[in-house]
């Protein structure tokens, strides 16, 4: 059986995990795959919203489609999040990330 469809028996015995969701939408973005791995990203934040680690890999995959304004305001979004939940780890990432899509360089002085 191969990972896509042992995900799919796992959330069908736990339908309620966000992990296994997006462990799934993550085997979709390895193999390549635009559609479900959109589907996966746009129902984990609408399904599971404070799952932080949604938020990085969502906007990663839009600035791969040249998605720019959606993956920043993914970023953002995320920030939020995690702000919310006092994850700061996440929040530093996701930060980091969009000053990066912006190309502001965190040496640089303001």
């Amino acid at each position: 059986m191969d990972r896509i469809e042992q995900l799919k028996d796992f959330i069908k015995e736990t339908p309620q995990d966000p992990f296994l969701h997006y462990a799934l939408t993550m085997e979709y973005v390895k193999l390549g795959d635009v559609q479900k791995s959109r589907e996966g990203f746009e129902s984990m934040v609408s399904t599971y919203p404070d799952y932080v680690g949604t938020y990085y890999h969502y906007a990663k995959f839009l600035e791969k489609q040249n998605e720019k304004e959606s993956a920043e305001k993914i970023y953002e979004e995320g920030i939020l999040v995690a702000n919310r939940m006092r994850n700061r780890h996440a929040m530093g990432e996701l930060q980091s990330a969009l000053n990066l899509l912006r190309g502001i360089d965190e040496d640089d002085d303001y």
